[in-house]
C-alpha cells in the first residue's frame, strides 16, 4: 500500500474551554478510546500528527508515540504545553517527536480565549524548558481571530528569539470543533496583521518561511470565503483517524465523515472499501474552501510549482521592495473595502452557520 500523511485524534478529552472550539463539552470516555492493537493497524505514513483534544491527558501516550514510529519517518504532536513534565519525559525518550504548543496570543489575550488558568506561562515555560534541551524540532501556533490579531506578529518575533517553528491557522466550523458560529467579524484587520506577518516571513533568508508566507496568503483569501489556492486530496493521499477507531478524510467536514472504522477492518480493507469511495465523490465535490495546514502541507507539497512560483514572484522580483506583498493583490480584497462585495455576502460563504453580531 501506498505511504500517506496521517493525523491520529488519541483523545477528545481536553483540560483547555477554548472559545473557538466546544470539542471539551464533548469528551470520549478513557475506555472509549483506541488502543495500540488499532494503532498498529495503521498503514506506512511519511508524516503523523497526533492531536486530540490534548494528547498529554492520556498516560500511555508514549506507548502510542513507539508505535508509530515503526510506521512514520516524522511525528508532531499538537498541544496546549500544560503537562510539563509529561512532554519533557516524552521528548527524553523520543528525541526527534515535534512538539506544537498552541498559544493563541501574548498573556491575557492567550488566557481569555483558551480558558485555561496560567496557561499562557505553562505553555511558554514548557516552550523555554524544550529550548533549553535543546530539543531539535519546537514551534508553537494560534489560530487568528478578531480577538488576537493584534499579537500576531509579535508571536512570530517570539519564536524567532527562541529559534523555534510558528504555525498558524483561522477560525473554522466543523463536527470536530463541535461549532458552527465561529467567523471573523473585521476582515479587513485581520487580514492587515496577516499581512504584516507575510511580509516578515519574506524578509527572512529561511525558504521554509517563504512558503509559510504562502500558507498565510491564502489563509487571507480563506477568511474572505474565496475558493481554495491549491486542490484538496483529503481521503486520497491524507486520513484521519479518531478516538473510536473511525478513519475520516480530515477534520473539517460539517457533519462526521467516516471511511470505515479500524478497529473491525484491515486499514487496506477500509481503504479500498465501497464506503471510502463515496467519502472521496463527498471530498471532491467540498464547497467548504477549508484552509488547514492538514490538508494544505500534502497539497503544496504535491502542486508544488504554484506555490514556488508565488515565492519568486514575492521574495526575488520584488527584491528591493521593502513591502512584498499587499492583501490587495487577492482582487476580494478590494471589491470588499470598496463595498462592491458586503460582509453579510462574505458571511453566507463561510462555514459559519449561526451568525453571531459583534
Amino acid at each position: 500500500m501506498k505511504k500517506l500523511n496521517g493525523t491520529v485524534i488519541v483523545t477528545y478529552r481536553c483540560n483547555a474551554k477554548c472559545n473557538m472550539c466546544n470539542r471539551y463539552k464533548c469528551p470520549s470516555k478513557k475506555e472509549e478510546e483506541i488502543t495500540l492493537e488499532t494503532i498498529k493497524k495503521l498503514p506506512p505514513m511519511y508524516f503523523t500528527n497526533i492531536t486530540g483534544g490534548e494528547p498529554f491527558i492520556r498516560e500511555d501516550l508514549s506507548d502510542i508515540v513507539r508505535e508509530l514510529y515503526k510506521k512514520s519517518d516524522r511525528i508532531v504532536i499538537s498541544t496546549n504545553g500544560f503537562f510539563t513534565d509529561r512532554i519533557l519525559k516524552l521528548c527524553e525518550e523520543f528525541p526527534n517527536v515535534g512538539i506544537r504548543i498552541s498559544i493563541e496570543g501574548l498573556e491575557e489575550t492567550n488566557n481569555s480565549i483558551r480558558g485555561l488558568e496560567n496557561g499562557f506561562q505553562r505553555g511558554y515555560q514548557t516552550l523555554k524548558k524544550l529550548v533549553e534541551r535543546k530539543h531539535p524540532d519546537v514551534g508553537f501556533g494560534m489560530t487568528v481571530q478578531d480577538a488576537n490579531a493584534k499579537d500576531l506578529v509579535a508571536l512570530y518575533q517570539l519564536s524567532n528569539e527562541l529559534h523555534m517553528e510558528f504555525a498558524t491557522a483561522s477560525l473554522h466550523n466543523s463536527f470536530y470543533f463541535v461549532e458552527n458560529s465561529n467567523i471573523i467579524h473585521d476582515r479587513l484587520k485581520v487580514a492587515k496583521e496577516f499581512e504584516n506577518l507575510i511580509n516578515e516571513l519574506l524578509k527572512s533568508n529561511s525558504p521554509k518561511k517563504w512558503f509559510r508566507a504562502y500558507f498565510n496568503h491564502g489563509l487571507i483569501n480563506y477568511i474572505f470565503s474565496q475558493k481554495r489556492l491549491l486542490p484538496c486530496n483529503m481521503a486520497f493521499d491524507t486520513f484521519f483517524l479518531d478516538p473510536y477507531g473511525d478513519v475520516m478524510p480530515c477534520n473539517g467536514t460539517k457533519e462526521k465523515e467516516v471511511m470505515g472504522n479500524l478497529n473491525t477492518m484491515s486499514f487496506e480493507e477500509l481503504w479500498n472499501s465501497s464506503q471510502a469511495e463515496e467519502v472521496r465523490k463527498k471530498v471532491r465535490n467540498c464547497q467548504r474552501n477549508c484552509w488547514m495546514i492538514g490538508s494544505v502541507s500534502p497539497a503544496m507539497h504535491k502542486y508544488i510549482y504554484v506555490p514556488a512560483w508565488w515565492v519568486f514572484r514575492h521574495k526575488f522580483l520584488r527584491f528591493f521592495k521593502k513591502k512584498k506583498y499587499s492583501m490587495y493583490e487577492l482582487d476580494i480584497v478590494k471589491k470588499y473595502e470598496s463595498h462592491e462585495v458586503s460582509k453579510e455576502e462574505l458571511d453566507a460563504c463561510s462555514t459559519c452557520e449561526k451568525r453571531k453580531e459583534v
